[in-house]
């Protein structure tokens, strides 16, 4: 059975506690670590939580579902694709989704464009990278990022907010902020390199958020700490 609003608003608290603490720990504000709430893989009532809780977006992995939340869901909210895309799904996605943060290839930069051109609509973007250089895991490369940044950066519907990594699953805690460090550092590199901002950086999870936090996260993607162990049919 899903959690009530009441243990969500338990579990928010929590969470928060967890980023404040850790965001003062790195001597940054408190508010400087934006709070994703990831609802994929539970009912549409994750979102209208999220909302009701002032939070003004969530994170799905998958088009059709979050597609389908969408329509079923409240209106208000914004919607991030933090899985995989592929680019026969682009449209729909370039149409209706606030931002997406997996973009890792040029077909994909290439197919949000032109979707989000034809849409009439600029779409705000994020670059995965395979900071931990991990076999499982999505994202460009470290060394192909500023090829890959440069090419999105001549789209004119797509607006490059920063950057955004998963890290390795380990049971060493060192290799997680080893992988939030790299993307830290590709990022100032790829911002000196072609003068962009590059102010988001979106790493660190239930699991991980301290150390991201530590490594200069700027959002992390929650889902299991807010909302409970997911269930899968």
């Amino acid at each position: 059975m899903f959690i009530d609003f009441t243990r969500f608003e338990e579990n928010l608290g929590r969470v928060r506690d967890q980023i404040g603490r850790a965001a003062v720990a790195a001597g940054r504000p408190e508010d400087s670590v934006t709070l994703l709430p990831v609802t994929k893989n539970h009912p549409v009532d994750a979102a209208e939580y999220a909302l009701r809780a002032g939070l003004a977006q969530v994170g799905e992995n998958r088009v059709q579902e979050a597609l389908s939340k969408m329509e079923n869901g409240p209106e208000g909210l914004r919607w991030e694709l933090i899985g995989p895309l592929q680019s026969n799904k682009a449209k729909r996605v370039a149409e209706q989704f606030y931002r997406v943060q997996s973009v890792d290839r040029p077909k994909v930069v290439n197919a949000l464009q032109r979707h989000a051109a034809e849409a009439g609509r600029t779409l705000r973007v994020l670059l995965q990278v395979n900071a931990g250089r991990d076999p499982a895991k999505s994202g460009v490369s470290l060394e192909d990022a500023e090829s890959l940044l440069e090419l999105a950066l001549g789209q004119g519907n797509l607006e490059v907010d920063g950057l955004m990594t998963i890290a390795p699953l380990d049971d060493d805690p060192n290799v997680a902020r080893r992988s939030f460090a790299a993307l830290r550092k590709c990022r100032d590199r790829l911002a000196q390199a072609t003068g962009a901002l590059l102010e988001e950086l979106s790493m660190g999870m239930s699991g991980d958020l301290e150390a991201a936090i530590l490594e200069g996260s700027t959002m992390v993607r929650i889902g299991t700490s807010l909302y409970g162990e997911r269930q899968y049919e």
